[in-house]
């Protein structure tokens, strides 16, 4: 039946989020509905909000959670109501060419790709609030009591973790320490540069440790984050503000001839630049993991890729979602990475909006 619960709907860009009463249809067929127990913000969340993804509205935002299987509908056969679970934003239907490649992750079945946005794959949405259907967001909506989410969208997961910190796999994590161990591959010995030290720039620190970098320098304009980017593998850290040159000049002098590795992880078209030009001129590699604005282009030197540097992209940390994240939870469980870390406050649900203003303050 209908479930009626508490969600954050965002009505328009630039407002806050209200908290109202929405009802959530039933799971279709190959769909699942979850009771969220606990969800991160993300900086991609808050680019909705500006205007910088373009959405549709009213929408429920929210796409790193961890939650319990309420009920499926009919031909679910995987999960079962109880199950732990993380929905995942990027899915993996198993079918598609980036499914079937081992060198793709970005299955065709999500919103970031074809679907038309906001609505489930039959072209509905789940959601109603006042009379009104409400969108989802990138096919899975957390900032809700209940969603409902494609069954090739969700990953079931150790019963015992703690589904407040481990919510973190299905996103921010992930998509960092990806980044630097399945997409740019990062070698022992290395030396990487790490643009924007926020919960994924971080995530991308652990990283680049986890692979055995010998040098991680950490770069952002907020100072008070250098702390926790040394204790998580930093071997440096600078801000940009400390210098008259280009940061590029800065890091090609600090390293010689530039680093093996750069990850731009903000979302800034002159980070993208210039974490590419502060890359080796010849074998440097350098990552965008950050969400770029809507409507903005790069303009560039061509001579700094003909020369040999990489230039790449990675979402979600390039891992096959339903395949990585029981893996990743296992692995947490085990000790091999931390995520406490990465949790500065833990807020209830009501209290979303100011979740977000620590957020833009940098906190």
């Amino acid at each position: 039946q209908v479930i009626k619960c508490k969600a954050a709907v965002l009505w328009e860009a630039n407002k806050p989020f209200s908290i109202e009463e929405v009802e959530v249809a039933p799971p279709k067929a190959h769909e699942v509905r979850i009771k969220i127990v606990a969800t991160g913000i993300c900086r991609s969340d808050d680019h909705v909000v500006t205007g910088a993804l373009a959405m549709p509205f009213p929408i429920i935002l929210g796409h790193e959670a961890a939650g319990v299987v309420e009920s499926v509908g009919e031909k679910v056969t995987s999960l079962k109501p109880g199950d732990a679970v993380i929905p995942l934003f990027v899915p993996q239907c198993g079918e598609c060419s980036a499914c079937l490649s081992p060198k793709g992750n970005l299955c065709s079945k999500t919103d970031i790709s074809q679907l038309p946005a906001g609505l489930m794959a039959d072209g509905t949405t789940r959601f109603t609030c006042k009379g009104k259907g409400i969108h989802n967001f990138i096919g899975t909506s957390t900032f809700t009591e209940y969603t409902v989410v494609h069954e090739t969208a969700v990953a079931k997961i150790d019963s015992a973790a703690p589904l407040e910190k481990v919510c973190l796999i299905g996103c921010g994590f992930s998509t960092g320490y990806g980044a630097a161990v399945q997409t740019a591959k990062v070698e022992p010995g290395s030396t990487c540069a790490v643009f924007g030290l926020g919960g994924v720039g971080l995530s991308v620190v652990m990283g680049c440790k986890a692979a055995g970098a010998a040098r991680i320098i950490a770069i952002d304009i907020n100072k008070d984050k250098f702390a926790k980017a040394r204790e998580l593998g930093a071997t440096e850290c600078i801000n940009p503000q400390d210098f008259q040159k280009p940061i590029h000049e800065v890091l090609t002098e600090m390293t010689g001839q530039g680093v093996d590795y750069s990850f731009e992880v903000i979302g800034r078209t002159e980070t993208m630049t210039e974490a590419l030009a502060s890359c080796h001129s010849n074998y440097g590699v350098s990552v965008i993991v950050g969400v770029p604005p809507a409507a903005q282009k790069i303009t560039f030197d061509p001579m700094l890729v003909f020369s040999g540097r990489t230039w790449k992209g990675s979402i979600f940390g390039g891992w096959k979602s339903k395949d990585a994240v029981p893996k990743l939870v296992a692995d947490y469980m085990k000790k091999k990475f931390v995520l406490d870390p990465l949790i500065t406050h833990t807020l209830p649900f009501t209290k979303i909006n100011e979740g977000f203003d620590l957020l833009r303050t940098g906190k």
